[in-house]
């Protein structure tokens, strides 16, 4: 099945939806939202899944709750979707929370921290350990209401103009890199960069940048950033999982009836699974390709990350001292780490570990 095929099968509940579509009380009215996004539509599994969950939310609601997409720069600048969504110029926004960390670094939380969990972890701690609620109660100062809506599983640690080996070849570099990590990067004598995923690749011909990361191999395919730069580094430890999802103004959140809520949240959590799906699917013959390219793979140097490790959770805990609400979120996430990390060790990474490496030596 094609990619374009397997869209149309989920946006149409080819999955099993959560939900048939509902009978909806000739009372509900209709309903029209526009809705932006961070993200360029060449992205195409991120773009591909919006327009399925718009449909899908169609489909569940009789027709009568449309959600029209726009993407970056059409309605709204790519970093700026949560302000027009808070003050109401538009209804919803499909972003990264953590492109907000300068307004708070408690926007972090639900998109990614540095050595934090994986994409199963994540999601079992937003929607079984607390995290969504704790997020939510967060949001409501701006005036949003939070609905996950994609994961990226874990992401590669992008592209570099030069070979990286050792910390010492960081310092002084500029990289573009997103959320929390930009700070823990300056402590490590990186120099951050903000930039949106439609400006990354001139940036990085002209040389205004020396590295960027972003997602992974089929995004960074599609965004060709392996004809700028040569050396592609593992792991992205900043980014074990993404997960991306829509700010809603609360106001219009809760003028929606129950049961258009109820199509809202199931059609993103079908495109979640299907944004997953489309990465765990195509990044491993997108990273053949690039490699096949030219692309040189390199493993980030292990005195790097062990700094950058301890940068992190110092880091943490500075912000946990000055910021009572990132020291609520802080404390929740961090004893669910906790546990989530002892299960992992003895029964997915056991695993993992051994079958990786039996692969590897038997070709089978």
């Amino acid at each position: 099945m094609d990619r374009r095929t397997f869209t149309k099968a989920v946006a149409l509940g080819g999955l099993g939806g959560a939900l048939a579509t509902p009978a909806i009380a000739q009372s509900n009215s209709n309903v029209k939202w526009r809705w932006v996004s961070s993200f360029p539509k060449n992205l195409t599994i991120s773009y591909d899944a919006c327009v399925g969950f718009a449909k899908r939310v169609s489909e569940l609601t009789d027709g009568k709750f449309q959600i029209q997409l726009f993407g970056p720069g059409e309605l709204v600048p790519a970093f700026q979707v949560l302000d027009a969504v808070q003050n109401g110029t538009v209804e919803t926004g499909f972003t990264a929370s953590y492109f907000n960390v300068g307004k708070d670094p408690t926007f972090g939380f639900a998109t990614a921290m540095p050595f934090g969990l994986n994409t199963r972890q994540q999601t079992a701690w937003m929607m079984r350990g607390g995290g969504l609620q704790l997020c939510n109660e967060f949001y409501r100062a701006y005036n949003v209401n939070y609905v996950p809506m994609g994961h990226t599983g874990a992401q590669m640690g992008g592209w570099f103009r030069k070979e990286i080996k050792s910390l010492n070849d960081m310092k002084g570099l500029k990289m573009r890199i997103g959320g929390l990590t930009g700070e823990i990067m300056k402590r490590m004598g990186v120099v951050p960069q903000n930039i949106p995923a439609g400006d990354i690749y001139p940036a990085l011909e002209r040389g205004t940048i020396d590295a960027v990361e972003y997602v992974g191999p089929f995004d960074d395919e599609q965004l060709g950033l392996y004809k700028v730069a040569k050396y592609y580094y593992y792991p992205g430890w900043w980014e074990g999982c993404v997960q991306v999802g829509n700010f809603v103004n609360l106001e219009k959140w809760n003028e929606l009836p129950a049961s258009y809520k109820a199509a809202f949240e199931v059609a993103a959590s079908e495109a979640t699974t299907l944004i997953l799906a489309g990465y765990d699917a195509w990044n491993g013959a997108a990273l053949r390709r690039l490699v096949g390219r030219g692309a040189e793979l390199r493993a980030f140097p292990r005195d790097m990350m062990s700094e950058a490790y301890g940068v992190a959770f110092d880091y943490y805990d500075e912000l946990a001292a000055k910021n009572e609400k990132f020291k609520k979120i802080y404390d929740n996430w961090r004893a669910f780490r906790e546990d989530a990390f002892l299960w992992n060790r003895i029964g997915e990474a056991s695993y993992d570990n051994f079958v990786y490496a039996e692969h590897a030596k038997r070709k089978r």
